[in-house]
């Protein structure tokens, strides 16, 4: 019988270190002989990377719903495209961002009303979930000491936005299923232990063996 794709999501807010545990992440997996998937959000798809630059270009000013529109139509491709063939190959899918992004986002950072989002988001990910999502959490003031270069059209966003962002996704912790809360203050390496050893009991219960 063929195995079936998991689907594994690290959020957070920006600068939280996402990126680097989802690359730390899919390399062990590789190591040990999974086939495996790494993708992003908004992107994945060329056409998703198309609106992933209008999105983060520092020369649009854009609406919330405008943003949120365009966040869900980058979603609903990258869902169809990448991620639905993916999982039906059954690798293991690791994607930085999905639909809990746009909750904290657009939902709590916008102040568009939440019930909108998520019937949004169910639309565009054709009710997708995924088998876990991995929240790494720093608090607000990490974003300037980890912040690199040019800031792109969120990451120019005020300390009041970040903070609405990251109580949102702590809150949607409490709410949501399926979502293990790592503290992104510590070193990588422990980081990445704790989100190996999560992840090695998901595969084990999913009866695909590690």
């Amino acid at each position: 019988m063929r195995k079936k794709g998991i689907l594994i999501v690290f959020e957070g807010p920006d600068k939280s270190g996402k990126s680097t545990q989802a690359k730390l992440l899919a390399r062990e997996l590789e190591k040990r002989g999974l086939s495996v998937l790494h993708t992003r959000e908004p992107g994945g798809t060329p056409f998703a990377e198309d609106i992933r630059h209008i999105l983060l270009d520092t020369s649009y000013e854009l609406s919330p719903l405008s943003e949120l529109f365009l966040y869900e139509a980058a979603r609903a491709q990258h869902t169809q495209e990448t991620l639905l063939p993916a999982l039906k190959a059954g690798k293991i899918v690791i994607s930085e961002r999905y639909v809990l992004a746009s909750l904290a986002y657009q939902g709590y950072g916008r102040g568009i009303p939440l019930q909108r989002v998520k019937d949004l988001n169910a639309v565009a990910s054709g009710n997708l979930k995924p088998h876990l999502t991995i929240l790494i959490d720093v608090p607000v003031h990490s974003f300037s000491q980890r912040m690199k270069g040019s800031p792109d059209r969120l990451e120019k966003e005020g300390v009041g936005f970040r903070q609405r962002v990251r109580r949102g996704y702590l809150k949607l912790s409490k709410k949501e299923r399926n979502i293990f809360l790592v503290d992104g203050r510590g070193r990588i390496e422990d980081i990445h232990a704790k989100i190996v050893s999560k992840i090695d009991k998901l595969i084990s219960s999913s009866g695909r063996g590690i």
